[in-house]
């Protein structure tokens, strides 16, 4: 569940983010060409204010872009 930084309330969660005029939505790649897709925005908005964010539900691909730390 997130909450609304502002009002503190329970936001509406899972919403899509589209480009107008289009169903392609937006979508989350390393620099460069035809790199893999790390990710679909989604979007939580709050039902009080209209404050929105955007978010990616899974973080896998992600966390693998971190390279490990070697204790030294």
């Amino acid at each position: 569940m997130r909450k609304c930084l502002r009002c503190n309330l329970e936001m509406v969660e899972d919403l899509d983010v589209k480009v107008e005029g289009g169903a392609y939505g937006i979508k989350i790649t390393q620099q460069g060409i035809f790199k893999d897709n790390l990710g679909k925005f989604k979007c939580a908005v709050c039902p009080e204010c209209g404050y929105t964010e955007t978010y990616i539900e899974d973080t896998s691909k992600i966390k693998k872009l971190i390279p490990d730390k070697k204790e030294g």
